[in-house]
């Protein structure tokens, strides 16, 4: 995939608790109309998620949650066979599963930390994996989280990541700084600040930045309120590098990556 133009990724969560859509989508129409919606108006893929990772939540067990995505997936991709669609799980046999159904990469909040077979099954699968950093586990990572560099110890950890990932025959990794995952709202903004400094890494990095507790926090906001500071958010992220944008509002996110290309034109 040629990342010279950015692409975007829309967030489709079959949750009860995720921290703004949970609970949106309460059957088979809520989610293929979703997924309709995000597709017209130009998202590239469609992570699909059925278990919440916001600050303190709690993890619902395999089976659940296997039962959540799974479904999904098979929902969206028969409909829409154009859609590319990543799962968002930190299981080995979730991302099998959801491969097996129509998935075509893995979004993994914890970068294999949680599920040791997640490398070894994604070798065995040859598809494309986002690893995200993070400290902690979700339930905890917002009580202290500390960094002596926070932007330094991120880029060794994601550095090593990816050299692991290509070891075992994975070229296609993408990285995610993971913004909000254990960091304060000052390092999500030295992070932002600095984003440019993980594409040494040499791989498509993508962010997370929507409707975030670091933006709601600065305009003083519900996540219903934060769209704005999210466009403005992603334009930062946009001259800092970023390559994927991942959003829960496509067309805003798509508009700023067109603003973002006719600015980069400009002699």
């Amino acid at each position: 995939m040629d990342f010279s133009v950015p692409k975007v990724t829309g967030v489709i969560n079959v949750t009860p608790d995720s921290f703004y859509d949970g609970g949106r989508i309460k059957d088979d129409r809520d989610l293929l109309e979703a997924a309709e919606k995000m597709l017209g108006e130009g998202a590239d893929f469609l992570d699909v998620g059925g278990c919440s990772s916001r600050p303190g939540a709690t993890e619902v067990s395999p089976e659940e949650e296997k039962q959540r995505v799974v479904l999904a997936i098979k929902r969206v991709a028969r409909k829409f066979p154009e859609a590319v669609i990543s799962v968002d799980t930190f299981r080995a046999e979730i991302a099998a599963a959801a491969i097996s159904a129509g998935a075509a990469f893995v979004n993994d909040i914890s970068a294999g930390d949680d599920d040791p077979e997640m490398f070894s099954t994604v070798a065995k699968l040859q598809v494309p994996y986002i690893a995200m950093h993070r400290q902690g586990k979700s339930a905890t990572m917002q009580k202290n989280p500390t960094y002596q560099d926070v932007v330094g110890e991120i880029f060794s950890y994601l550095r090593d990541k990816v050299e692991k990932l290509r070891s075992l025959g994975i070229e296609d990794v993408i990285i995610d700084p993971g913004f909000g995952f254990g960091k304060t709202l000052e390092h999500n903004y030295v992070l932002l600040k600095r984003l440019g400094e993980l594409k040494k890494i040499g791989a498509p990095v993508m962010v997370g930045l929507s409707r975030k507790s670091m933006i709601q926090r600065v305009l003083d906001v519900p996540a219903d309120d934060a769209l704005n500071g999210t466009t403005a958010a992603n334009l930062l992220a946009l001259l800092a590098g970023a390559d994927i944008l991942r959003v829960h509002d496509v067309k805003p996110a798509k508009e700023v990556i067109a603003i973002f290309g006719q600015f980069k034109k400009a002699k």
